[in-house]
Order: structure tokens, then C-alpha cells, then sequence
């Protein structure tokens, strides 16, 4: 059996930081990891020319444009990255019978919902960022319906910024922080959806489509803070606000709970708590 090469993009992000602390070669798989340096997604007309240098058998795309305010500012950039690049990947492995992985966004729903939200549940985005990941989407799947989507939602790691490094330096700096408590969902620990990435693409079984993958259990922003006060130890008063005291440029979906059963049953994965999760990710941290 020859080895199976696999590409991982936005190897200096949350997610693929997390792929590759976990993804190391063996006698059937080989993985090459790039980052802009090696394929700016902005220049999309370079992309078909650096993936071929690869020849990958299989796409992991994790890379993204994922500052969310400022692409309100800048929708044409986040626009090119999220959605003209993606359709560039995918046209390539479309033309070159590779297997594809990209990932998404719960950004691509308005947050009108009240129950855990399907992959047919109608998406609408509220903000430039959730466009530009839904047009990503539908380009690929047009491109190459043989792809698979996983969407995730308030995805943190021990790399890079996110949520819960966040809210450890205020609590250490501070003697209270506000957080919102109208916004809904589960946190997605990357180094979760790092191992289902790697389940997927070593089990030889293939159903394209489009996924959820986020933690167990139901949560605010609020209630997520409270509980990584708490794990980290930390003296720090956590005080709950509505949305519109804490105004952003970019509107965030109120709800964003994603149902994961799809992806359960389809892969066979086990999907931990939200709290476990992040116990793990703070026993990293050495919290």
C-alpha cells in the first residue's frame, strides 16, 4: 500500500497548529503542512501552481480569513480567502482526483434558531465574514461535490488568540470582567476537531457532505467564562451583559448550538463535553 499524502493548510492557526501536534508520518500517510508563506490565499491565481508542487492526494483546509470585525471593513479580502481561494482548491482536486476537507463556519446561520441547528438548517448570515464562509461553501461543494464541510463553532486552543486565553489574561489583570450572556452555543476545543480531522482522513471510508462538530452541551459566553474562572482558579468578579452593551462591528448570531449527530453516526466519533474539553486544554496551559 503506498503512502497517501496529505496537505493541511493554515498550519499557524488554532486548528491547524492542533493537526500538527498530532499528525506525524507513518508508512501509509504523509503530511506536509503550509502556511502564507508558502500559499497566500490572497493570490489566487497561485494557488493550482503551489498545490501541484505538493501533489497532495488529500486537502485539509483549514486556512482562513477569521478576523470577523474587520472584515466588515474589508469584505473583499475576506471574500478572496474564504470563498475565491477555497473554489481554487477545489477546482484542483476536482481535476486532480484528490480528496478535499474544508473547513466552516456557524457563521453561515442568522442565530434565529432555538434548537441545535441541522446541516439543512436555512443559512443567512448576519455579518461579511459568514458570506464569505458560506459562498466558500457552496463554491466547493459546485466545484467538487465529492468534498466534505465540517462546520464548527467558538473553536479555542493552547495556540494562537481565542476566547479563553483571552479571558485568563483579563481575570489575572482585573478585578471584574463583562461578558455577553444572550449569545448561545457550544465551545469547539480545536485539539477535539484536530483528532476527527485525522479519524477522517486515515479510516479509508469517504461520505462527502456537510458536517457539525462542536462540544457537547449548551452555553453563553457568560456561563463559558464563569466555568474557565473557576477551572483556572482565578479571582476575578464576571459580570453578565446583553449584546447591545458590548457592540461589535460585525452582528454575531444570538444562537449557534450545531447539532453533531450527523457526523457522529457518519464517523463513528465520540464527541466529548464542552467542560472536559476545556479541562484538558487548561491542564495544557498548566492551569
Amino acid at each position: 500500500m503506498s503512502q497517501i499524502k496529505v496537505l493541511i493548510t493554515g498550519t499557524n492557526g488554532q486548528l491547524g497548529s492542533e493537526l500538527r501536534a498530532i499528525c506525524f508520518d507513518s508508512e501509509h500517510v504523509k503530511y506536509s503542512f503550509i502556511g502564507r508563506s508558502e500559499m497566500d490565499l490572497e493570490k489566487t491565481d497561485q494557488i493550482q501552481e503551489v498545490l501541484a508542487q505538493y501533489s497532495p492526494d488529500f486537502i485539509v483546509h483549514t486556512a482562513a480569513y477569521t478576523a470577523v470585525d474587520l472584515a466588515e471593513d474589508h469584505p473583499e479580502i475576506a471574500d478572496k480567502v474564504n470563498h475565491l481561494a477555497s473554489l481554487e482548491i477545489a477546482k484542483y482536486c476536482q481535476a486532480n482526483h484528490c480528496k478535499m476537507l474544508y473547513i466552516s463556519s456557524d457563521y453561515v446561520f442568522k442565530g434565529d434558531a432555538n434548537t441545535p441547528l441541522k446541516e439543512d438548517y436555512p443559512t443567512n448570515p448576519v455579518n461579511k465574514y459568514g458570506e464569505s464562509k458560506l459562498k466558500g461553501e457552496v463554491a466547493v461543494l459546485a466545484a467538487f461535490p465529492q468534498a466534505i464541510i465540517i462546520r464548527t463553532a467558538w473553536v479555542y486552543s493552547v495556540f494562537g488568540k481565542n476566547f479563553v486565553k483571552t479571558m485568563i489574561n483579563l481575570m489575572r489583570n482585573g478585578k471584574e470582567v463583562r461578558v455577553v450572556n444572550d449569545q448561545i452555543g457550544s465551545p469547539t476545543y480545536a485539539g477535539d476537531l484536530a483528532e476527527v480531522i485525522k479519524h477522517i482522513v486515515t479510516l479509508g471510508y469517504w461520505e462527502p457532505g456537510i458536517y457539525h462538530y462542536s462540544n457537547k452541551g449548551e452555553v453563553s459566553w457568560y456561563d463559558f467564562a464563569v466555568v474557565v474562572r473557576d477551572f483556572s482558579k482565578l479571582d476575578c468578579e464576571i459580570i453578565p451583559i446583553p449584546s447591545k452593551e458590548y457592540p461589535t462591528l460585525a452582528q454575531r448570531p444570538a444562537y449557534s448550538l450545531l447539532n453533531n449527530n450527523k457526523i457522529k453516526k457518519t464517523f463513528s466519533v465520540e464527541i466529548p463535553n464542552w467542560q472536559d474539553s476545556l479541562k484538558k486544554m487548561l491542564m495544557r496551559l498548566n492551569y
